[in-house]
């Protein structure tokens, strides 16, 4: 049960840490949260509970390919807003990021890539 607490404190820490950075430094924080912590602290809690190396690689490799359609929402975000306020756009942002996703799913299955 502490090791569950640990993990649970430590990675509570860095959000919370990388959120004040992105309070007082627009880039800063979008550099730190941009960077592959919560996969890194994954792979980190999977190594330590000696889960197997393959398990290991899938996620790494499955996070890679649920990457890549999510980057549209990123770039209609700051476009959106304006116009409809955070949450719609937020809601707007989710619904872009699942269409991207099930489309590049459908386009990566002919190339054996299953996603879904």
């Amino acid at each position: 049960m502490s090791w569950i607490i640990t993990k649970y404190l430590i990675t509570a820490a860095i959000v919370v840490l990388v959120s004040e950075i992105a309070k007082r430094s627009d880039k800063l924080g979008a550099l730190l949260v941009a960077l592959p912590m919560v996969t890194v602290l994954a792979l980190i809690w999977m190594y330590l509970e000696q889960q197997p190396q393959e398990r290991l690689a899938n996620h790494a490799w499955y996070t890679f390919w649920y990457v890549l359609p999510t980057l549209p929402m990123f770039l209609l975000f700051p476009l959106i807003l304006p116009r409809l306020g955070f949450w719609l756009t937020l809601l707007a942002s989710g619904a872009i990021t699942v269409s991207c996703f099930l489309i590049f799913a459908l386009f990566l299955r002919r190339f054996g890539i299953d996603l879904l």
